[in-house]
């Protein structure tokens, strides 16, 4: 496997509260990785932190081998890295389709109908809602929509928080399905996830974070299968 990300003794956080505290792990191209740990672990740390939302204090963050600190989204993008954050993050007054062309504002005009296009095919649900306010939308659909305007820009890594929070459990499956699509598909993808049985279902690795430090990396499979995965995940292993 290719090393995709690199994070090499990474501090950051917040004024004088340090979250990531020495944090080193590595995610391979191709995919899914998981991040799990109890709340204030660090975990959409990691992802604000590579995406450039935060600048870390100390150590090195690597995307395909180039140091890339100090970084900021805008240049993360143009390297064909999207982040789909926790919570809703659409305009609510906008319709689907106004969300989407959003998403790909800066590609010239016949390419980004193309892309919208192309999208579009991934998520037929969305297209029987095209002219509908984004605020009309299901829990599901919104979150359908995230994705597919995330993948205007054809990134080749999304990173995305929680992306199960408030969806019934069915459509945290069609969320995690969608995923594991995309990873098999070429797009690498490290996730935040709270639900962690179904995540780890269509995840290739996981990693445990503890105060902002890694305690564990191992086989999604193997911890799924784990006798002792609730012992594990709250850090008592």
């Amino acid at each position: 496997m290719t090393e995709l990300i690199c994070f090499d003794n990474v501090i950051a956080g917040y004024g004088s509260l340090m979250i990531l505290n020495g944090l080193s792990f590595t995610a391979e191209a191709g995919q899914i990785t998981l991040v799990i740990g109890p709340n204030g672990a660090g975990k959409s740390t990691v992802l604000k932190t590579f995406f450039g939302l935060l600048t870390p204090r100390e150590g090195e963050i690597r995307f395909r081998g180039e140091r890339v600190n100090g970084e900021g989204p805008a240049d993360l993008l143009r390297r064909g890295i999207a982040f789909v954050p926790q919570g809703r993050n659409l305009f609510p007054q906008l319709t689907l389709i106004q969300n989407l062309e959003l998403g790909g504002i800066t590609l010239p005009a016949r390419e980004r109908a193309g892309r919208m296009a192309e999208v579009l095919a991934r998520f037929p649900q969305l297209n029987e809602r095209l002219h509908s306010q984004a605020a009309s939308l299901s829990g599901g659909e919104q979150k359908q929509l995230e994705i597919a305007r995330a993948l205007l820009l054809r990134p080749s890594v999304i990173l995305i928080d929680e992306p199960s929070i408030g969806l019934s459990p069915k459509i945290n499956q069609d969320v995690f399905r969608l995923l594991r699509t995309l990873a098999d598909a070429g797009t690498s993808v490290l996730m935040v996830e709270q639900n962690v049985r179904s995540a780890l279902a269509m995840s290739d690795r996981v990693l445990l974070l503890e105060s902002g430090r890694l305690t564990m990396d191992r086989p999604a499979s193997e911890l799924l299968h784990d006798p002792d995965l609730n012992r594990v995940f709250l850090g008592k292993h």
